[in-house]
C-alpha cells in the first residue's frame, strides 16, 4: 500500500521556492541590510533597493555576486514573496497602493518564516525513517499552511516564536529518527551549534552528525562523507564542499549551497542543484 505522503507533499519545486515573477520585489524593499561582505551598501527596511526596477526586476540580477550583493544571491523566501503579493494582498502592489505598503512589509518576514517551516516539514514528510511521527508532522504542516492564508491583521497577531518552537520540536524528533542507526558515526566531538569556522575537515567521516546551527564558515570539507547529516540553520558561507557526499542529508536548503563553494563532484539530495558559480 502506498504511503500518503507521496501524493500531496512532494512539492520542493513549486510553492516552497521563490517565484519572483509573481512577487512585488518584497525582499528588495521590506528587508534591511548593512554594508558588509554580503551587501555593497546600507539599506533600511521599507526602502526600495536602488537596483529594483519599476517591473520589480533587479537591474544587476546577472551580476549580483560580482557587484557585492552576495547576500541577495543566497537569500530564499521559500515562496513567501508570491504568497504575500498574490494571496495575502490579492495582487495589490505597494507602489499602486501605498496605503498597504507598511502592513505588507511587516507581513512578509512573518510569512517567510512560516514558509521556511513548511519547507522543512515537507522534507520531513519524505523521510521513511520518520514514518512513526508522520501524522504529527502532517498535522503541523496543515496547521502552518493554514496560518499563511490568514488576513494581514491575523498574521501580524501570530506568536511566531511559539509556533516555531512547536515545529522545531517535531524537526528535532525527525532528525533523531533519521540519524539513529547511522553506522560508523564519527568519533569527533562535532555537532549542534559548534564554532567550526575555518575548520579542516577534509575527508572526514561526518555521517549522521547533527550540524544544527553550526558555524561552518570557510570550513574545508573537501571529500567529506556528510550523508544523513542534519544541516538545519548551519552557516555554510564559503565552506568548501568540493567532492562532499551530501546525499540523504536533511534540512539542507538551496540558499545554504549558494553560499558555499563546491564542484561537479559534490553529491546532493535530489531536490537540490549545483549552484551556477560552482561550475
Amino acid at each position: 500500500m502506498s504511503h500518503p505522503k507521496k501524493s500531496k507533499y512532494n512539492n520542493f519545486a513549486n510553492d516552497l521556492h521563490a517565484d519572483c515573477e509573481n512577487c512585488f520585489g518584497l525582499c528588495c524593499v521590506a528587508l534591511p541590510y548593512a554594508k558588509s561582505a554580503d551587501f555593497a551598501f546600507d539599506k533600511n527596511g521599507g526602502i526600495p533597493c536602488p537596483n529594483l526596477q519599476s517591473d520589480y526586476r533587479c537591474k544587476i540580477h546577472r551580476d549580483l555576486r560580482n557587484k557585492g550583493f552576495r547576500g541577495c544571491v543566497v537569500y530564499e523566501c521559500f515562496g513567501a514573496g508570491q504568497k504575500v503579493s498574490q494571496v495575502t494582498f490579492k495582487g495589490n502592489d505597494w507602489r499602486e497602493h501605498p496605503n498597504l505598503s507598511d502592513e505588507m512589509f511587516k507581513v512578509f518576514p512573518i510569512v517567510q518564516q512560516l514558509h521556511e517551516m513548511l519547507y522543512y516539514l515537507n522534507q520531513a514528510l519524505q523521510l521513511d525513517r520518520a514514518q512513526s511521527i508522520f501524522q504529527k508532522i502532517q498535522a503541523a504542516y496543515e496547521q502552518t499552511e493554514h496560518l499563511t492564508y490568514q488576513s494581514p491583521h491575523s498574521i501580524l497577531e501570530l506568536d511566531i516564536s511559539l509556533h516555531r518552537a512547536q515545529i522545531n520540536n517535531l524537526l528535532l524528533q525527525t532528525s533523531k529518527l533519521v540519524r539513529a542507526k547511522v553506522p560508523n558515526r564519527s568519533k569527533k566531538k562535532l555537532g549542534r551549534g559548534m564554532d567550526l569556522i575555518g575548520a579542516n575537515l577534509r575527508g572526514a567521516n561526518l555521517r549522521g552528525v547533527n550540524f544544527r546551527g553550526a558555524l561552518l564558515i570557510a570550513a574545508d570539507l573537501t571529500g567529506a562523507d556528510m550523508r544523513l547529516t542534519d544541516l538545519i540553520g548551519a552557516d555554510l558561507r564559503d565552506a568548501n564542499l568540493s567532492g562532499v557526499n551530501l546525499t540523504g542529508s536533511i534540512f539542507l536548503t538551496q540558499a545554504q549551497l549558494n553560499a558555499a563553494k563546491g564542484n561537479r563532484n559534490t553529491k546532493l539530495p535530489d531536490h537540490l542543484r549545483i549552484p551556477d558559480h560552482w561550475l
